[in-house]
């Protein structure tokens, strides 16, 4: 059993917060300034670049792939790490086309995060030649996937409910109609039960700064199941991704596997951190860390409607349907959230009215739901959201 006590205490939490926004940006994991330290000073203050070879910097991205890959259900060597999301999606979606050259259809969803379909959209704009991006609601997706789609790009979990997609039941529906499969983990990686491997999912791409805890801006992973693993081309092909880099070829040759999805150079120190949380992880696994989350998520849907009518619960009602958030709407969900937030409670606001609360098990426990409800309780029976300071916007909310 997961000793949940003890992970906790491997965080800096402020004290007096209660963090219900791990489902957006991870806190500090406690060794990360050590570890970050150790690098910077130890590695590239003594070695200079020759920590390339001698720290073994150049194998980093592939080795914390590995770890990543074992909360995630992936083969070992099937994933790699560097660069922002962005870019993966654009990576995997490319692939992905290109393996399905006479399909021009990618079936997305309403819930889908906006930036994986910016980043279809450019690039089905420059692909032309009669390319859809068509995306329809959650719920109607398995509908939709016909002998017209080439690529299914689907992010696991909503980021605003928080409803939860059946990535096996789905990626079963694409494949039976000849489609390939592009999962975003963004919302799933360290907070519920992934299985990419055993789910038969063509690619997967996934940011660690969120359940992962790895730090702003953390670089993202990205997934190629083994099969399409020496076939799927990179469309960024950067020269890490070279079969050689260091021979300095004049032409891209893929490397094999896949070390051909990495780009640019790794980002060692951002890496540093990263595996600084990782260590945390190795004390978990995902099934005790997914019961957690659940009884969390249940207990809080609970209390807070008990305190709360005026909000409408926006995540799905059955455990086995949501991921590791709740989400509730109401009309003045900004300033309601602010108003908490000044009161120590922290989530997120995602607009039009969503108020977004995420559960993180290394770090979050039933004392801290019925506390953060009981402030909830404070604030919408009193009306303390009502104050024009908490209706003023900064550029994140």
């Amino acid at each position: 059993m997961t000793d949940f006590a003890a992970t906790k205490a491997r965080f800096h939490l402020p004290e007096g917060l209660i963090y219900l926004d791990g489902n957006s940006l991870g806190p500090l994991p406690l060794d990360a300034p050590a570890k970050m330290d150790a690098v910077m000073r130890g590695e590239w203050g003594e070695m200079l670049i020759t920590g390339w070879n001698r720290a073994g910097w150049m194998e980093r991205p592939q080795s914390i792939g590995d770890r990543i890959g074992r909360l995630i259900g992936a083969e070992p060597g099937h994933v790699v790490l560097g660069d922002t999301l962005s870019i993966k999606v654009y990576q995997a979606l490319a692939a992905a086309l290109e393996m399905r050259p006479d399909r021009r259809v990618v079936l997305s969803d309403t819930g889908n995060f906006p930036s994986d379909l910016y980043m279809a959209e450019g690039l089905l704009g420059m692909l032309g030649e009669g390319y859809e991006l068509r995306v329809v609601e959650p719920a109607e997706v398995a509908r939709h996937i016909t002998e017209e789609v080439a690529v299914t790009l689907i992010t696991e979990v909503d980021y605003r409910t928080g409803r939860l997609h059946d990535m096996r039941a789905l990626t079963r529906k694409a494949h039976s109609v000849g489609a390939l499969t592009v999962w975003d983990l963004a919302h799933t990686a360290g907070a519920t039960e992934v299985d990419v491997a055993g789910c038969g999912a063509d690619f997967a791409v996934g940011c660690t700064y969120k359940y992962l805890n790895g730090g702003p801006g953390a670089p993202a992973f990205i997934y190629v199941a083994p099969r399409h693993a020496d076939r799927a081309r990179p469309a960024l092909s950067g020269w890490l991704g070279h079969a050689a880099p260091f021979d300095f070829e004049p032409s891209y040759r893929p490397a094999r596997g896949i070390e051909r999805m990495r780009v640019g150079t790794p980002p060692i120190l951002a890496l540093a951190a990263l595996e600084a949380a990782l260590d945390v992880w190795e004390m978990t696994d995902m099934a005790a860390v997914r019961a957690r989350s659940l009884e969390l998520t249940g207990l809080f849907i609970e209390e807070v409607e008990a305190r709360c009518p005026e909000l409408v619960l926006a995540t799905p009602r059955a455990p086995a349907e949501r991921g590791s958030q709740v989400s509730f709407r109401f009309h003045e969900g900004h300033a309601a959230m602010q108003a908490l937030i000044a009161r120590g409670v922290i989530g997120d606001f995602r607009a039009p009215d969503i108020m977004r609360f995420g559960f993180t098990p290394l770090f979050i426990d039933e004392g801290d739901v019925v506390r953060a409800a009981g402030i909830m309780g404070e604030v919408f029976e009193g009306r303390l959201w009502d104050d024009a300071a908490y209706r003023k916007r900064g550029r994140v909310t």
